[in-house]
């Protein structure tokens, strides 16, 4: 059972964020070390920087890969590799995204880095089989708004009503 369910939409804050990043962070220094952190951009660059910091880790690249627009999935486009350092298998390196959801984006990094730790910290069911540690489960039918993907607005009061 999904800890995230029920709402076709949820939304979660920089607090959240971090708070959940921090927990991944505790999972992920219980099975290092690690040689650094492949970020997959842009979704896995937040979590990547709290990990960095978190873990005292401070060789940091990405992946780039485009996948999605705001709500659908698209073609994998790859649009940048991780430098020659990290190997052309990856091992001993974190492969971070915020949300694993059908594992098309994971399945493709993980080709070009077969031999990674991929961390997120959301997993969808579909995405699961593409990660070895993440913090929450979220139903396949709900979509996450991540805080760097929305804006505070103002909001009529309810008694108010629109």
């Amino acid at each position: 059972m999904a800890d995230i369910e029920g709402a076709s939409e949820h939304i979660v804050t920089w607090a959240e964020v971090h708070r959940d990043t921090k927990v991944l962070v505790k999972q992920l220094l219980a099975a290092g070390p690690w040689r650094g952190i492949v970020a997959i951009s842009r979704g896995g660059l937040v979590p990547a920087t709290i990990l960095a910091r978190e873990m005292d880790i401070r060789f940091v690249d990405t992946i780039c890969i485009a996948s999605y627009d705001e709500k659908d999935q698209s073609a994998i486009q790859l649009i940048k590799k991780p430098d020659e350092a990290v190997g052309e298998a990856g091992k001993g390196w974190l492969l971070v995204d915020d949300l694993v959801d059908t594992g098309a984006t994971m399945r493709a990094a993980k080709e070009l880095l077969p031999e990674s730790h991929v961390a997120t910290v959301y997993a969808k069911p579909d995405g699961m089989p593409f990660v070895d540690t993440f913090v929450h489960e979220v139903a396949q039918d709900v979509w996450i708004f991540f805080p760097w993907d929305t804006d505070l607005t103002y909001t009529t009061p309810i008694a108010r009503g629109a």
